[in-house]
């Protein structure tokens, strides 16, 4: 008589297979971990879908690649230095609607967005409202190019905060919030993402106004 029942696995095999088990389940609880990762940030401020849905508005011709999010990403303890090396973080200018802009010295459309930007500060700037510099030149030379070419152009309302170690937009890039310079975020009082540019824009418009005077309407 023919046996028709397949053999039951060696000792070998049934490793095998509990090693492969284990592996798929701990891939599983790898992903599940990344995604609570990114769940928990993405939940560091409320969903404002209604803000950033007037800040999109608001953004049209020179500032239509202002792109509306609200989704709840929050950046207060976002880290960064003053020109000092005195640490600070988002967090510091609590209270203020920030236009948070990313730069380096060596990125050609950064040098050409910053009179636009130093307009707007010089304009905007106050209790209600800031626009944040970010510099990202690597190194420990890299404050002495950005406040070199700060100082060059004579800038009255663009002061040095940097982050020479570049974690700062690291941290934009792995939640793909940003993946190159320049790059800006328009932030509620509380360091909430109401929306973000990637790419220059001429913020010195009144399609740049338009965008900040809705956003300091937000806080009234």
């Amino acid at each position: 008589m023919t046996d028709t029942h397949a053999p039951r696995p060696g000792a070998s095999s049934r490793v095998r297979l509990a090693i492969v088990l284990g592996l798929a389940g701990l891939g599983v609880a790898i992903a599940a971990w990344v995604w609570l990762g990114n769940a928990s940030q993405a939940k560091e401020c409320p969903v404002q879908e209604q803000a950033a849905a007037l800040i999109d508005a608001a953004a049209k011709g020179e500032l239509a690649a202002l792109n509306g999010t609200g989704e709840g990403r929050g950046y207060a303890t976002m880290a960064f230095k003053d020109a000092a090396g005195t640490d600070m973080t988002i967090g510091d200018f609590k209270g203020k609607a920030l236009l948070v802009n990313f730069w380096a010295s060596w990125c050609v459309p950064c040098r050409e967005e910053m009179p636009a930007l130093d307009a707007l500060a010089t304009k905007y700037n106050s209790d209600a409202f800031m626009v944040l510099p970010i510099n990202l030149d690597i190194g420990n030379s890299g404050n002495e190019k950005a406040q070199g070419f700060l100082d060059e152009n004579d800038f009255a309302n663009l002061p040095l905060y940097a982050d020479n170690t570049f974690a700062a937009f690291e941290r934009l890039k792995q939640q793909a919030v940003a993946v190159g310079l320049p790059a800006t975020l328009v932030l509620d009082e509380n360091g909430c993402e109401l929306a973000v540019l990637q790419g220059p824009a001429h913020w010195d418009t009144p399609d740049g106004e338009a965008v900040i005077e809705a956003l300091i309407g937000l806080k009234s």
